[in-house]
């Protein structure tokens, strides 16, 4: 069975995105969302990779559009979430969804797993992640990091 995860950084207030970008830095996550997506496929909206400008290395970017004739050396291109979770299950038994905000909303109902680092700010954003039942997901592991500016904490949900 292949495994759709939904890897994702999101402020108190449910934000993910500002204008494009991401409304605070934190190194160390970024590190994790790459020691989790590395060697899986990983599932794109268009908007959301071209904001990164590039398939990121070791692993294979699929990017969701509607844009007919949208290309980019290196990536596959699926015109559905569906599409997109197929041709990645072709790939390997992992395939994780990196946003943006219409694609996690879209997938939370695919999704059998969920990394989500939870960044204790509340900012302005124009993108949200999807709000979510929890008791339908358990929590299977916590990593806190408090004493950090800001303080995050990573949780790895598995759907119920």
């Amino acid at each position: 069975m292949t495994r759709v995860v939904l890897v994702a950084a999101r402020a108190r207030n449910g934000v993910i995105g500002a204008a494009g970008g991401i409304p605070w830095r934190i190194p160390a996550d970024f590190a994790h969302f790459k020691r989790t997506t590395v060697g899986h496929p990983l599932v794109l909206g268009r908007v959301t990779f071209e904001g990164i400008g590039r398939p990121l290395p070791d692993r294979q970017s699929i990017v969701v559009t509607s844009a007919r004739g949208w290309a980019h050396e290196g990536v596959m291109v699926a015109r559905s979430l569906e599409e997109a979770v197929e041709v990645g299950a072709r790939l390997d038994d992992v395939v994780n969804v990196g946003g943006g905000g219409r694609l996690y909303a879209d997938a939370l109902g695919l999704a059998t797993e969920q990394v989500l680092t939870e960044v204790d700010l509340a900012p302005d954003g124009d993108t949200r992640y999807p709000d979510f039942d929890e008791a339908d997901w358990t929590e299977t592991r916590r990593e806190e990091h408090r004493d950090d500016d800001p303080a995050w904490t990573i949780r790895w949900l598995r759907r119920r």
